[in-house]
């Protein structure tokens, strides 16, 4: 059996108020992937894969991620948030654009800990979803979009950046509960 590749668990912008437009049509998603989101950290936390949050800093440059945590877990949506929050050995990178990738260190971090393939969850896919795997993509790794683990707020938008995803970018497209992080080692 060949080894398969390194991968890492980013989620995306899931630390969150909710206090902007059209929160209200995302949270009612937000909901139904937060199951998908939670069974994904635990598999990946289990089989000891990085687990990266990449956030937004609602344009709060003074911020870290400690303070972004807080604000969201003292938001009106506290429940949304409490579920996926990140634990001690979380990774977390803040980000001001859509892509994870755009002017963060992502990438080089993903370097230094050697993954070649991301699964990526969170919010929203028709936007910081989408422009994440394109920003994976053209950084020659491999993409796994988990289906019921991200959030939309135009819902055919959202189907319409899922099979751009697979067929533009190469993504598999999976439920969380057939993604797998743990790595494949040649037997003997």
């Amino acid at each position: 059996m060949g080894r398969t590749a390194r991968a890492a668990l980013v989620v995306i912008d899931m630390l969150n108020t909710y206090e902007h437009e059209d929160a209200e049509v995302l949270v009612r998603s937000v909901r139904e992937a937060l199951p998908g989101v939670g069974s994904l950290l635990r598999r990946a936390r289990k089989a000891g894969a990085p687990v990266v949050y990449v956030n937004d800093n609602f344009g709060r440059w003074r911020s870290h991620h400690g303070e972004i945590l807080e604000a969201a877990l003292a938001g009106r949506y506290a429940d949304l948030v409490e579920p996926v929050a990140p634990d001690e050995d979380a990774l977390f990178v803040v980000k001001a654009r859509h892509s994870v990738f755009y002017e963060t260190p992502l990438a080089y971090l993903l370097g230094q800990l050697g993954v070649q393939r991301v699964v990526l969850c969170g919010q929203v896919t028709e936007q910081c979803v989408l422009y994440s795997a394109l920003d994976a993509h053209i950084r020659h790794l491999d993409v796994t979009v988990a289906l019921d683990a991200v959030a939309h707020i135009d819902a055919g938008l959202a189907e319409a950046a899922l099979r751009m995803m697979e067929r533009n970018m190469g993504a598999e497209l999976r439920p969380s509960g057939e993604i797998t992080f743990e790595e494949d080692v040649p037997s003997d």
